[in-house]
């Protein structure tokens, strides 16, 4: 069975619902408080393992009840925890989300133990990424240390993924060791400095990730699909196409673009094409937006088959 190493932060969210986002000096009344296990890299291995995937997550959480709570919770989902490290006389990472009545989030974010996330320990942990068959990384850990895992795994042909999340530039250095990236149209735009409007404007900003050898790109564009590009022999400026996703009825946001990495990969490493497997992404990201919470949401396989048969 194909390996999916995930190197990425682990978060504690706490999340209270409110109407609308306040503005500057004002305060709300919010309901519905409540502490929920996150991070966008803990997000993206409870999603794989849910789908079914075989999980190795690298990450560190501090010396705390509630970081051993998670490293535990991941153990009963399946993953492979032996690379999570626990950082002394440190906290667990934490965000702050509110959630409007809209469905969108906002989300501030303390990064504890997620930035002890050292060169030097991913470096302890270079044989987990050398035996996976894909390493999928975010934004949520320091930069040199998702430049150093995505050299190990370019030296070992360990495919390199990226999800750019939280938004911000990177460096050429890095964009050249990914095979694919897969950022929403906010960070497509930083990265390529096209804004996204329709799907001239995405197979725009798309050849510009090409141009910098990245072969798969995926953005994601939220109501409307996913927009996939592919560099193909007969193409150096990428094949691409709208893969539309489905139409519920949105309660909470968050988490639902890991969920869809999460689920995308696991069903590429089932050998599925990348549209069928951007059909499978895009049913259980829709079924997490329908619940509250980042991982308490993330489906199982089976509801994900179900919705799928009955969305045919």
């Amino acid at each position: 069975m194909k390996t999916l190493c995930i190197l990425g932060s682990i978060n504690v969210d706490h999340v209270i619902r409110v109407p609308y986002f306040p503005q500057a000096g004002e305060t709300l009344t919010g309901s519905g408080y409540q502490i929920a296990y996150g991070g966008k890299g803990a997000n993206q291995a409870v999603a794989a393992a849910r789908m079914g995937a075989k999980v190795a997550f690298i990450g560190a959480v501090g010396d705390d009840d509630i970081g051993r709570e998670m490293v535990s919770a991941f153990a009963k989902d399946g993953i492979d925890t032996t690379a999570i490290s626990t950082i002394h006389n440190q906290n667990t990472g934490l965000a702050m989300i509110q959630v409007a009545d809209s469905g969108e989030n906002s989300i501030v974010i303390s990064a504890g133990a997620n930035g002890d996330l050292s060169p030097a320990l991913v470096e302890q942990h270079r044989a987990v990424i050398e035996q996976a068959d894909t390493l999928l990384m975010q934004l949520e850990s320091p930069l040199e240390s998702i430049l150093a895992a995505a050299k190990i795994a370019k030296q070992a042909n360990t495919k390199v993924v990226l999800n750019p999340a939280p938004a911000r530039a990177l460096p050429d250095e890095l964009l050249s060791q990914l095979d694919m990236i897969t950022p929403n149209e906010t960070e497509a735009e930083i990265l390529t400095g096209v804004k996204i409007t329709d799907d001239q404007t995405a197979c725009k900003a798309a050849g510009v990730f090409h141009q910098k050898g990245i072969e798969t790109v995926l953005i994601t564009l939220g109501s409307k699909g996913v927009y996939l590009s592919q560099l193909t022999q007969q193409s150096q400026q990428g094949q691409g196409e709208i893969i539309k996703g489905f139409k519920v009825q949105a309660i909470d946001t968050t988490g639902a673009g890991d969920t869809f990495n999460g689920a995308f990969l696991t069903a590429l490493l089932e050998s599925k094409t990348a549209p069928e497997a951007s059909r499978l992404a895009h049913a259980a990201a829709a079924i997490s937006v329908t619940r509250k919470g980042a991982q308490s949401a993330i489906p199982y396989r089976q509801e994900v088959e179900e919705f799928l048969a009955q969305h045919d």
